[in-house]
């Protein structure tokens, strides 16, 4: 199963076969059972976390209750909270698993070596930063300035595979609408 993390870094940089082996060596393969947090609030992020098989959602709880969700991960996504991960202080986010899972664990000081030892690891981690960074600036843009419909539209015409494993009320909560105004969007596009 580490070979799927090689090919997915290769994508990036290129790596030599002991480059590879010494990468690989860093990730701890885990079973997630459905609904099993893998981070909670209050409790540092200790690992970034590489999706092998599964799907998981990153969400905050408002004070009033009503929870956000913050992100999704299927195969081959990167997932944790990233502020406590990177700054290793308490959690905000709940990550949970929507179905049973795999995934690649890399523990915060094993990523810390990996990067001092070679500027290729370095790069890659960059790069995975960097491709974040403009999703989430996408994101934030989409909910400024497009309607409910929009982004509904978007999301299925850019993430289709997602569609099918989230619960209704998560991609609701994800896209800033309520699940029954979900349920009209929904139903009304399938009238057309």
């Amino acid at each position: 199963m580490t070979n799927k993390i090689v090919e997915y870094v290769q994508k990036f940089v290129t790596l030599t076969d002991e480059e590879c082996q010494l990468f690989s060596a860093c990730f701890k393969e885990v079973k997630i059972k459905k609904r099993q947090f893998i981070v909670q609030p209050n409790f540092v992020a200790k690992h970034r976390h590489y999706v092998l098989k599964g799907a998981f959602r990153a969400y905050v709880v408002a004070d009033e209750g009503q929870d956000h969700t913050i992100t999704f991960a299927i195969d081959d996504w990167w997932i944790t909270d990233y502020n406590s991960y990177i700054f290793q202080q308490p959690a905000t986010m709940f990550v949970v698993a929507l179905e049973d899972s795999i995934i690649l664990q890399l523990d915060f000081e094993k990523e810390q070596e990996l990067k001092q030892q070679n500027h290729k690891f370095e790069t890659f981690f960059r790069i995975v930063a960097e491709r974040g960074l403009a999703f989430q600036q996408r994101r934030i843009i989409s909910n400024l300035t497009q309607t409910a419909e929009e982004r509904y539209e978007n999301f299925i015409s850019k993430y289709p595979q997602i569609i099918q494993r989230v619960p209704q009320y998560a991609l609701a909560s994800y896209l800033g609408m309520t699940t029954e105004f979900l349920s009209r969007i929904r139903n009304k596009k399938t009238k057309k």
